[in-house]
């Protein structure tokens, strides 16, 4: 086995058994080491935003005091929902390795693919635009301003 994925492995092991949530567990690596390590905390933190690789994304970030995580790569248990991929993306990671697929994860009781079909237009949350004008005036704001964040 990967020695990082292998590291993953006992990260979703130790959130298992220690009753924090689901079986993902995701390290973040760069130049060969281990920056960041996280596992499924949902059930103990009473948050659904708390995935493995999210908490890895926040471990990573606190070690390297930055947003972005370019140059790294991340191993986790299973393929990212879309809402960890949403935060993969975002951090900059450039490669992501996962053990289990979706259809894997489906067999123990969990619905990716649901996220997956809400967002290609197949259900899911209403979305619905309300009140444009008044959000795009802060969204000018931000824009004038000389020390913002690009991405």
């Amino acid at each position: 086995m990967n020695k990082y994925m292998k590291e993953a492995v006992k990260q979703a092991s130790l959130g298992i058994r220690n009753g924090h949530g689901g079986p993902f567990g995701c390290v973040i690596v760069k130049d060969g080491s281990i920056i960041g390590r996280g596992h499924n905390m949902v059930v103990i933190n009473n948050d659904p935003t708390c995935h493995g690789e999210i908490m890895a994304i926040r471990d990573a970030c606190a070690a390297l005091q930055s947003f972005s995580l370019k140059g790294c790569e991340l191993y986790t248990t299973a393929q990212p929902c879309p809402m960890c991929l949403g935060a993969i993306l975002w951090a900059g990671i450039e490669k992501v390795y996962y053990g289990c697929n979706i259809g894997d994860t489906e067999k123990i009781g969990f619905k990716d693919s649901d996220f997956y079909k809400a967002l290609n237009g197949g259900g899911g949350t209403e979305l619905a635009e309300l009140d444009r004008d008044g959000c795009l005036e802060i969204f000018a704001e931000y824009a004038a301003r000389t020390d913002n964040i690009k991405y």
